[in-house]
């Protein structure tokens, strides 16, 4: 059996205003989704594939000459339409299915994802779990989806910001957005994935709301370090990545 990884990266990012694809921004001079790959390739994941979308010839430039340098062949498919992570996941159905193993599906925007929080999510995962959802608790988790456990501990559901009641939203776990599924039971669910919500949009995070309906063991790992979760949407935010990579040494 062998591990695969999904990136995230069709996403425009009007806010940044720039002419480029937002997981092409700089962090200390290295695009966003370079310290993903690096990422992955330190924690020993090397069968990738990467959803663009907005400028996808940029992206396509890019992996050109990345797999040239390194030698390897990191794929790419297309979503025409961002219409959410659920649907990007969707339009890399032909290389889930050649995955016999586990699948890492992470944002090609959050830099700051490191190779042991990857590897350390997926030993925990390795334990009968049909997905794993990489948490982190912050100090401020306004805005991002929150982990809601049960008595024991076990992961209970994945509560988005503007669905969440008041107990809810003083919950400090947060979704990263970065997800370990048994590939296999992920294509199980994925087509089922609805776009019943406000945004019309397929989430991710629908996929193990399913995963738990249909009784499957479903859990979440928590980050060490709370700046996996981090990205960006403008350029102020940019320059907040790239002073923390500074003041905490970070490499891509």
């Amino acid at each position: 059996m062998s591990n695969c990884a999904i990136i995230l990266a069709g996403g425009e990012g009007k806010r940044m205003k720039s002419d480029k694809p937002k997981t092409l921004s700089l962090v200390l001079e290295k695009p966003m989704l370079l310290w993903v790959i690096n990422a992955l390739k330190r924690a020993g994941v090397d069968d990738i594939c990467v959803v663009k979308g907005y400028k996808k010839e940029c992206i396509e430039e890019f992996l050109d000459d990345y797999n040239k340098e390194n030698s390897v062949s990191i794929e790419s498919v297309f979503q025409a339409e961002r219409l959410g992570t659920g649907h990007a996941v969707m339009m890399a159905k032909q290389f889930l299915a050649k995955c016999d193993g586990n699948v890492v599906i992470l944002n090609g925007d959050a830099p700051f994802m490191d190779s042991k929080t990857i590897s350390s999510a997926l030993k925990q995962h390795e334990n009968g779990f049909a997905a794993t959802v990489i948490s982190a608790k912050v100090d401020d988790p306004t805005g991002y989806g929150r982990i809601v456990r049960d008595k024991d501990g076990n992961l209970e559901a994945i509560v988005e910001q503007k669905d969440a009641s008041e107990e809810i939203l003083k919950i400090d776990e947060v979704n990263s957005g970065g997800f370990w599924f048994n590939a296999q039971q992920l294509l199980s669910v994925l087509d089922r994935i609805t776009s019943n919500n406000n945004a019309r949009e397929y989430y991710l995070p629908d996929a193990i709301k399913l995963l738990l309906q249909d009784g499957k063991k479903v859990g979440a790992f928590t980050a060490e370090c709370s700046d996996t979760v981090l990205g960006a949407n403008d350029p102020a935010q940019l320059e907040e990545l790239n002073e923390i990579a500074k003041a905490k040494g970070y490499a891509c």
